[in-house]
């Protein structure tokens, strides 16, 4: 009788550990989908643009992967610590892009074409790259966003200050 109560002690506190686990779980996509939902608008040179901030490794590592399709003049901004060359590809990613390498200080430094799936990559000619955009394909043309334009690093300061983060951690000064 003392071993059937101390399994059903056992099974009993196993089922509230994994109750307790799955909740969390739960919070934790919802949270992903709250900041994978959550744009910002930024001004390039002229333009504005609106798009969703990759910031956190794993926000990288996904990127635009898997979308269908996106409103011309939105995209997807990505947000390094400091400046490096940058390689990025085309996994599971079903969108033509534009990416667009800009400099720390934001400046456009070069705009290339990336074909849906391909998995060579598009590697930064400068080596001092610190954000990374992704439009739709031909967008920087239709918005007349061009080499030498600027991101507003402010904006990007703010956005990542709404995100949680601190702007310093990506040499975002005031």
């Amino acid at each position: 009788m003392k071993q059937i109560k101390v399994i059903l002690n056992f099974q009993f506190s196993l089922l509230i550990l994994l109750a307790f686990s799955s909740c969390k779980k739960g919070k934790s996509e919802e949270q992903n989908k709250q900041i994978e939902q959550q744009y910002f608008t930024f001004q390039i040179g002229e333009a504005k643009i609106k798009a969703e901030l990759a910031i956190l490794p794993e926000e990288r590592q996904k990127g635009l992967m898997y979308r269908k399709k996106m409103e011309p003049g939105t995209g997807m901004l990505f947000v390094f610590e400091y400046g490096t060359p940058q390689k990025f590809w085309m996994k599971n990613t079903r969108i033509p892009l534009d990416i667009a390498y800009f400099s720390p200080k934001g400046k456009l430094m070069e705009i290339h074409a990336a074909k849906p799936f391909d998995l060579n990559g598009v590697p930064s000619h400068s080596k001092n790259i610190q954000f990374v955009l992704e439009l739709n394909l031909h967008d920087f043309r239709n918005q007349k966003i061009k080499i030498g334009d600027r991101l507003d690093l402010s904006e990007i300061r703010n956005a990542i200050k709404l995100r949680g983060l601190n702007p310093k951690n990506y040499q975002l000064h005031p």
